[in-house]
């Protein structure tokens, strides 16, 4: 079980850096034609959601690499999941069905690392 945690939490953190770091160093312009959403939100939040994203994946390698207080993997899986069930919310909003596919991804991997990470 501590193996597939790893690979769980190890894809998670490299999508989250990813995405999170762009929403944090990007301008509108640049992210506009990968997320059109950036326009109908005030830039402010868009780089709020990238920091909550690389906190999140830090949360989900960190603590259990250190053995400090391991249950904060728990904490930041379990904050991704209502993340990205909040992005499909948005997309739904605004009629974008297709792209909630990888929010629904999202949200049984970020599931799966909870529920791993109790499990060790």
């Amino acid at each position: 079980m501590e193996i597939a945690y790893w690979i769980v939490a190890g894809l998670l953190g490299v999508f989250y850096l990813y995405a999170g770091g762009k929403k944090v160093v990007q301008r509108k312009e640049q992210l506009a034609p990968m997320m059109g959403w950036v326009d109908t939100v005030p830039m402010r939040l868009v780089r709020s959601i990238g920091v909550v994203e690389i906190l999140g994946a830090a949360g989900l390698v960190l603590p259990p690499l250190t053995g400090i207080a391991p249950v904060l993997a728990i904490v930041a899986a379990l904050g991704l999941l209502v993340l990205q069930v909040l992005a499909a919310g948005l997309h739904l909003s605004r009629g974008e069905v297709r792209e909630t596919g990888l929010n629904v991804a999202l949200v049984v991997l970020a599931g799966a690392a909870a529920w791993l990470a109790t499990t060790w």
